[in-house]
């Protein structure tokens, strides 16, 4: 089943928090799980539900009364719920929606290991706990995935026609693509987003930095050209791969396309429009510079380098600091293997050497989808 090609792919792609930033315990008084060591709400509920690889994912779910929508939040990589969840909160408190996150298999608290087809799974079971014990229709959930997040997000959209939205946030055109500027998609390469964001149905709404050294702006320019159904994509001027969050742009966009969704299809189509459409999208895309190659799909977290900023969502402010940046890691921070050229060659020559004996396995992946 192409062991040699899925342990390779786990190795370069996925790492988890080591340890995990959260421990779930149960509420003597309760009988309720709760994230041990975090401030208890009453509003956030910790769940655990399992998938059909067998791993018991941890989730956490945030309501709001107001809310007539649900975001499906698929994280990026080096982080687990714990580092996400004060972000979480802030965004349904602002943008007035539901939202569940989950850790992946291997991740946080669930079980299992990191794998492109685990986290299919794991979405997949995700998804279907929300339908199952909120009631959660398909056309009231908007999809959304961080950086490597992407791709559990885009497999699942191409499997939900009548999907509210997917929102795609410094995505990656594949995993090999964020290494090398590959223009043909190899059996061997994971979460092929490139070849699945043509098959969605919904509106997608793109936001990337354009000085995001990991996954290179192009990748989400690319993306938003092959879209079906585009809105209006949000490129943030200075934005890297870890501080989006950061811009008052990002939440008053998401409010916007959010606002826009929530109406019928015809409505939101009209609104499109009226607000430059597609075209005045194309022109903003023109002025990315050419891609940057990265050698190295690690995470590192970044700590913040100031305990006392503050982050201000449209007059709101987030605290914790720390918190919210450890939420902004995603696939990987890779500027250090760039300057060290004896590193980054040493790094080239490995993968090199792994994709050249997976290329001897069976393609997992196909055989997998076959099932």
């Amino acid at each position: 089943m192409g062991g040699v090609t899925s342990s390779m792919a786990a190795k370069m792609a996925f790492f988890p928090p080591s340890p995990p930033s959260y421990e779930v315990v149960e509420e003597a008084a309760t009988g309720a799980l709760v994230l041990e060591a975090f401030p208890r709400r009453e509003n956030v509920r910790v769940v655990k539900f399992g998938t059909r690889r067998g791993s018991e994912i941890v989730g956490v779910y945030i309501a709001h009364p107001m809310a007539k929508s649900t975001i499906l939040y698929s994280h990026g990589n080096a982080a687990d719920i714990g580092h996400m969840l004060e972000l979480y909160v802030d965004l349904s408190t602002h943008l007035r929606v539901n939202l569940f996150g989950y850790d992946y298999s291997g991740y946080g608290q669930s079980s299992g290991k990191p794998s492109e087809n685990n986290t299919y799974a794991d979405i997949e079971a995700a998804y279907k706990y929300l339908e199952e014990n909120y009631g959660t229709k398909q056309e009231d959930i908007i999809l959304y995935g961080q950086s490597v997040g992407s791709g559990p997000t885009l497999d699942l959209a191409t499997r939900l026609p009548r999907l509210r939205a997917v929102v795609l946030h410094s995505p990656i055109l594949s995993g090999l693509r964020v290494m090398y500027p590959v223009k043909r998609t190899y059996w061997f390469d994971i979460y092929k987003n490139i070849d699945k964001i043509p098959l969605v149905k919904c509106p997608v709404l793109i936001i990337h930095g354009t000085d995001d050294e990991v996954v290179d702006c192009s990748h989400g320019k690319h993306l938003w050209e092959l879209c079906k159904e585009k809105y209006e994509p949000l490129w943030l001027k200075g934005g890297n791969h870890c501080n989006l969050e950061l811009y008052p742009e990002y939440l008053r966009h998401l409010r916007k396309f959010i606002s826009i969704i929530e109406k019928s299809p015809s409505q939101w189509q009209t609104l499109w429009r009226s607000i430059g459409g597609v075209e005045e999208a194309r022109r903003s895309v023109d002025c990315f510079e050419a891609p940057r190659m990265s050698a190295d799909l690690r995470d590192k977290p970044r700590k913040s380098t100031d305990k006392q900023e503050q982050l201000k969502f449209q007059g709101h402010k987030l605290s914790n600091v720390e918190t919210v940046e450890k939420s902004r890691i995603s696939f990987d921070h890779v500027a250090g293997s760039q300057r060290n050229k004896e590193n980054h060659d040493k790094s080239r020559k490995s993968v090199d050497v792994h994709f050249g004996r997976t290329r001897k396995s069976l393609d997992w992946l196909d055989k997998i989808r076959a099932r």
